[in-house]
């Protein structure tokens, strides 16, 4: 059996598009959803402002520029086949050399810093790389470059199991209510449940990789979805923060099995600039 190989170079290659290509274009679902909001929307300053972003949508794709001036820290999602050899070098080297080509090519704001010394990286790198192990001899890879402006208004706490959903509900609409209109709403929200400390965040961020307004194939996750979406549209927050019917575009959940004596919650905020692109190689 010849097994199937992919040299470093190609990774580099397409994480670089990748890192351009998340910047410049939003994905169809959520323009759709924008536009589905600016339908609900009933403020009519809450309608300029979405009118607004999707113009400056159109503008990005056309003239080839950053839909936002935060062109985010790089978050890069890894699926390996394990059947699949990857040859010519370290794939981490390969992944942040692809994000420094990327940035540099696309002429990109780069914004990583070292967390002590506040000192500039220079080229966006270090990327934030999650990896997985799967079945099979392909490489697939999502790129989801990450603005601090919605991240930094992300929260995980570890509830007690007697919360239940009411505190899952309570603690999701606490996130939204203190973020106010610092993540750019209409948001998308990503949430954790369960799991450990770390898994619960790290499932929140692999939620706003779903499609956008997909619910959960889980149905009580699902009708737990479409709750909070509505209880975090009745806060008035509205577009920008300034007021109105939509806060939020969707919400999706992923969930995990956790012990007995935990609840873990995470929700990582996402601004309406939902930013991924993926390859399979």
């Amino acid at each position: 059996m010849q097994v199937k190989e992919i040299n470093v170079a190609q990774i580099t290659e397409t994480v670089a598009k990748l890192c351009i290509d998340a910047c410049l274009y939003l994905g169809d679902d959520v323009v759709e959803l924008l536009h589905q909001a600016r339908e609900k929307e009933v403020s009519d300053f809450g309608c300029y402002i979405l009118d607004r972003m999707l113009e400056n949508l159109e503008i990005a794709s056309e003239q080839q520029i950053p839909m936002c001036q935060d062109t985010g820290m790089t978050v890069v999602f890894l699926e390996i086949g394990q059947d699949l050899h990857i040859t010519g070098g370290n794939l981490e080297d390969a992944i942040n050399e692809g994000v420094r080509r990327g940035y540099q090519e696309g002429y990109l704001r780069k914004s990583v810093l070292s967390p002590l010394e506040r000192v500039n990286t220079k080229d966006n790198t270090p990327a934030v790389i999650h990896t997985k192990i799967v079945p099979g001899d392909n490489l697939k890879i999502r790129v989801a470059p990450k603005g601090a402006g919605s991240e930094n208004m992300s929260r995980l706490k570890m509830l007690k199991p007697a919360d239940g959903l009411e505190g899952i509900k309570e603690f999701v609409l606490e996130t939204v209510t203190l973020a106010g209109g610092c993540p750019c709403p209409p948001l998308i929200l990503g949430i954790g449940i369960g799991g450990t400390m770390e898994k619960a965040a790290l499932l929140a961020k692999e939620a706003l990789l779903r499609k956008a307004g997909t619910p959960s194939s889980d149905s009580l996750a699902a009708e737990l979805e479409a709750e909070i979406l509505e209880l975090v549209n009745k806060t008035g927050i509205g577009p920008q923060g300034l007021g109105g019917k939509v806060t939020a575009l969707a919400v999706h959940i992923e969930t995990y099995p956790t012990h007995i004596a935990e609840l873990p919650v995470a929700v990582n905020i996402q601004c309406h600039a939902a930013r991924h692109k993926e390859a399979i190689l």
